[in-house]
């Protein structure tokens, strides 16, 4: 398994792709679909939880990280997560996270890669991706707030 640090590097590669285009909420959305209905129809029959990666998150999973993160875990029933995000859509459970604009910018596409393999509501196995769509009060800095 990876270390903390690894994992951290790869979250901050995604938060600042090369490209720097914002992706639209739209865009990521029918994205995730996608990469959701094929995990499905690939891991149908099989409980191991292992998942395929492709070769940018293996070379991403192989950087060294310098930098220190942390995140928040906040679920569906939870206080203050009941209404819509900073960009005026509905937030996504297993999908949303809520960052600092001024260090993950929104509509961010991040890859978190203790997250790859967790079981989610419908059955399916995540596939790692999520999207920086909100923002909070207490997100100051290198903190993320994961919507599950």
């Amino acid at each position: 398994m990876l270390g903390t640090a690894a994992a951290l590097a790869l979250f901050w590669a995604m938060a600042f792709p090369a490209s720097g285009e914002p992706v639209s909420y739209e865009a990521a959305v029918a994205a995730d679909l996608v990469v959701a209905e094929s995990t499905a129809r690939t891991s149908e029959g099989s409980d191991s939880g292992a998942i395929d990666l492709t070769d940018e998150q293996e070379s991403l999973m192989q950087q060294d990280a310098r930098w220190s993160a942390s995140a928040r875990l906040y679920h569906a029933g939870g206080g203050g997560a009941t209404g819509n995000d900073s960009l005026g859509c509905r937030p996504i459970a297993m999908r949303t996270v809520a960052t600092d604009p001024r260090y993950i910018p929104r509509r961010t596409r991040l890859f978190i890669p203790e997250t790859v393999g967790l079981r989610m509501a419908d059955g399916s196995l995540h596939d790692g991706y999520w999207y920086a769509s909100d923002t909070g009060g207490a997100i100051k800095g290198q903190k993320i707030d994961i919507y599950t």
